[in-house]
């Protein structure tokens, strides 16, 4: 009896950490709590990049050799900065750049962060985000 509790336990368990990550995957989140723009945030220069900045966003994606969601976040980067004019999609490897690792929090690969013109970091998502949920992202830059 006391197996089947514990089998029941982990299995909600389970079940609970399975909703959590399914809920929060992949989505954008704003980098300040106001959502307001501000000068206290990240700023990334592309000297540090290795790459220019977009005209009017930039997508950089931390991954790692051994990420198989990296690939696939990758090509949705790209499809993203294909279509939309003024917007680059960077790719760092993270274990290459482990000080801007540090430096920006980064827990997990993928993560991706949306840098508008000037480098500021404005919203980050941790997993594979969708394509219509990255040009939501940049569609709030632009408000």
């Amino acid at each position: 009896m006391t197996g089947l509790l514990v089998l029941v336990g982990a299995l909600i368990a389970t079940a609970l950490v399975a909703l959590v990550k399914a809920r929060y995957d992949g989505r954008f989140r704003r980098t300040s709590h106001t959502g307001e723009v501000n000068d206290d945030v990240e700023r990334i220069d592309a000297a540090r990049l290795g790459q220019a900045l977009g005209e009017r966003a930039t997508l950089v994606q931390f991954s790692s050799a051994f990420c198989a969601p990296c690939r696939a976040t990758r090509v949705v980067l790209n499809q993203v900065a294909d279509a939309v004019d003024g917007v680059t999609a960077i790719d760092i490897d993270a274990e290459a750049h482990l000080d801007l690792v540090r430096e920006l929090n980064i827990l997990r690969t993928p993560t991706v962060l949306v840098l508008d013109a000037s480098g500021r970091v404005i919203r980050r998502a941790s997993g594979v985000p969708r394509r219509d949920q990255m040009l939501a992202a940049l569609a709030e830059m632009s408000q």
